[in-house]
């Protein structure tokens, strides 16, 4: 498949999974806004049940006081003998049909009873059916008008004097809490609330026993009594700790959806990362292997060629020609050899760590014969090594063998990847820090560029140069140096500056550490 097939699927893919996930989160917040305007909405009818519930506790506390006075009055002219005292039950039902309160009105008549005596005892009266029905009537419109006039009386004096009692006078908060109460559950919310009642001044009346300010940040309000001066009017306050949970818990059902989602992106993206790197090894070790084949196609051919030369007679009567031959066959055995030894440093990269044969030695030491061998192969592109060895304590616990190739490694690097334009410069250095070995090798050769300069420790990764292959290798050098370093329990770095030259500083821990 091709690159850009794979990243116009993977432009498509992840585009509708991110739809997804914004039209989930898009459906979680409109409904958390439904449920909360549900919620407000919810308490503001309860909170107008118990308000209308308080006014009417009001009344009926008011027509029980001032209708008790009108008894005791009429009580006393019955006792006189002076008049008639007549009974009135008024009851007063819910929308349910339920009792909530009842009066019982007693009123005192100077006019005796009417009631037909024939309803009574006797057989024979005075008075005609028609007369005593008419009678009745008279007597019932006379006590509704005199007992509306009594309850007209109450309500003028519950409207002219009620406003000026105390708040705590005119309402019972425990019957404020059922209330409440009943009103929340009425319109179905069953949570644990706090409330208060305050002024309008806001200095507070009330509050419940168990308040707590959590919450109190998303309270309600609601007068208590609507018909109140604004400068008399008090107000209860309700706030609920837990509603944050509660309209949580009303929309939970969405999330494991929409972490379904979230998973499904994630793993398309990882999948996607997965592909591009798979595809990116694959070119990388197609260039290995083209890489490899010139590598060994040169020196087969060499060795190939010098041997069809000595099979020449005129070759073997010149013992110069025969030496010369034999020297090729010789230095192109010995490069053959080097490059499968590179090779098999592929099969280290498959095991957590590399055999290493560990012995005491002296780094500057083993630099200084690196140096010294390495010097001649330097010398041929006119350029030189310069070395300031100045570590105190140059001994560590390594191997020698792989150590030598680390140093061979950085140092043929900077001979590859030298400018055209200028000679050859190599400085090496050694110093201490604490506890450490510091090692620097430094070329001025064509650098490396940033974007570049974190991948080179990869395997078979290669810095591109454009269409030049004047370069060759495989891809492994570094990154052979770098796992024998941390086998070695150190670091590796390398600093760059394109054009201008690049330096590795490897940091080896001490053998006293």
């Amino acid at each position: 498949m091709k690159k850009s097939t794979i990243w116009i699927l993977g432009i498509v893919m992840g585009l509708s999974f991110l739809s997804l996930l914004y039209l989930q989160i898009s459906y979680i917040e409109e409904m958390v806004k439904m449920r909360n305007e549900q919620f407000d909405e919810s308490v503001k009818r309860a909170l107008m049940a118990a308000s209308k519930g308080v006014e009417s506790d009001e009344v009926v506390r008011w027509l029980n006081e001032d209708i008790s006075e009108a008894e005791k009055k009429a009580w006393e002219r019955s006792q006189s003998g002076n008049g008639v005292l007549q009974t009135q039950r008024f009851v007063m039902t819910a929308p349910d049909g339920s009792v909530r309160s009842s009066i019982e009105l007693k009123t005192f008549s100077n006019e005796p009873s009417e009631l037909p005596r024939a309803m009574i005892s006797r057989k024979h009266g005075a008075k005609t059916i028609p007369q005593t029905s008419r009678s009745q009537v008279e007597m019932l419109k006379h006590r509704y008008l005199y007992q509306r006039a009594l309850v007209d009386e109450v309500v003028l004096d519950m409207v002219y004097n009620a406003k000026d009692k105390p708040i705590s006078e005119r309402v019972n908060f425990k019957n404020l809490d059922q209330h409440l109460k009943a009103g929340l559950i009425d319109n179905g919310i069953d949570l644990t609330y706090h409330f208060r009642v305050v002024d309008k001044d806001g200095r507070e009346v009330y509050r419940c026993s168990d308040y707590s300010d959590e919450g109190s940040e998303n309270s309600y309000s609601q007068p208590l009594f609507l018909n109140d001066p604004p400068a008399r009017m008090s107000i209860v306050k309700i706030h609920f700790p837990g509603k944050r949970d509660y309209i949580f818990d009303s929309v939970s059902f969405m999330i494991p959806s929409m972490i379904f989602t979230l998973v499904l992106l994630v793993t398309f993206i990882f999948t996607i990362y997965i592909v591009f790197r798979q595809k990116k090894l694959t070119e990388m070790k197609n260039d290995f292997i083209n890489n490899m084949t010139h590598e060994f196609k040169t020196p087969i051919s060499t060795i190939s060629l010098a041997a069809q030369m000595l099979k020449d007679p005129a070759v073997g009567k010149s013992p110069a020609m025969f030496q010369h031959i034999s020297g090729v066959i010789n230095d192109e055995t010995k490069r053959l050899r080097f490059q499968v030894e590179k090779v098999l440093q592929m099969s280290m990269f498959d095991r957590q760590k590399a055999t290493l044969k560990m012995k005491e030695l002296d780094a500057n030491e083993l630099i200084t014969g690196v140096i010294n061998t390495f010097a001649l192969k330097v010398e041929r592109y006119n350029g030189k090594i310069e070395s300031e060895l100045n570590a105190a304590d140059p001994i560590i616990f390594a191997d020698e063998m792989h150590i030598t190739n680390v140093i061979f490694n950085l140092m043929d690097n900077a001979v590859k990847y030298k400018r055209p334009d200028a000679d050859l410069l190599l400085v090496v250095k050694t110093w201490n820090e604490p506890g450490k070995l510091m090692i620097s090798v430094q070329d001025n050769g064509i650098g490396i560029k940033k974007e570049n300069l974190k991948k080179i420790f990869e395997k078979f990764y290669r810095v591109h140069t454009g269409n030049l292959h004047d370069v060759k290798g495989f891809g492994l050098g570094l990154a052979y140096v770098r796992k024998i370093i941390v086998d070695h329990k150190g670091t590796i770095r390398a600093e760059s500056e394109l054009n201008v030259g690049t330096k590795f500083i490897i940091a080896l821990p001490l053998l006293k550490n």
